[in-house]
């Protein structure tokens, strides 16, 4: 607790090396935060300093920390190809409204292995119209491989655009056998 008697955030973090370079991972109490791709040290340290600036506390590299420990156990499963979805607490906190509400429906309606056009995803929250809304909300999300924005592609058949590059979003999809695995 803090000097006026309440909880202050705790925010723990970890760098995990995966078939797509590392991630850095950060948790709540809550649940799991923020995922972001290619954590080197300078993405790393700005993605915490971020984090600080919004959730009000410094992040503390804690990769046993229980908050974490089960969220590094499902990423390395996953990248092994022996998960195809994670059982994970998320902290939604980082994003809300029109983002948050299609972040949900994707994380609950699209499993591993399948994908949905950005135009398809704008229907199913009651927005026909509203595919590049939808586009700019994979844009923001806070929780990418969790939350599976590399699932969301043009309906044209396009692979569509994506926050960790474009080989990310392939090499995840090939993953999960929706495209073949490059070649090289």
């Amino acid at each position: 607790m803090d000097d006026d008697g309440r909880y202050e955030q705790r925010v723990v973090w970890a760098v995990v090396d995966t078939g797509i370079g590392p991630l850095l991972l950060a948790a709540t109490r809550e649940g799991l935060v923020n995922v972001v791709f290619h954590a080197t040290d300078e993405v790393r340290d700005k993605a915490l300093s971020r984090l600080a600036s919004r959730l009000g506390s410094e992040p503390v590299e804690e990769p046993g920390s229980p908050l974490l420990a089960e969220a590094i156990h499902q990423f390395e499963a996953y990248f092994a190809g022996e998960r195809h979805f994670f059982e994970l607490p998320l902290d939604w906190s980082l994003i809300s409204g029109f983002n948050r509400e299609v972040l949900r429906e994707l994380a609950t309606t699209v499993p591993f292995g399948k994908v949905v056009g950005y135009g398809d995803l704008a229907g199913r929250v009651g927005q026909p119209g509203a595919a590049q809304a939808v586009g700019m909300a994979m844009g923001a999300n806070p929780l990418p491989v969790v939350v599976p924005c590399h699932r969301v592609v043009e309906s044209g058949g396009g692979i569509g655009g994506f926050g960790g590059g474009l080989e990310t979003k392939r090499r995840l999809l090939a993953l999960e056998g929706v495209l073949p695995e490059p070649l090289f």
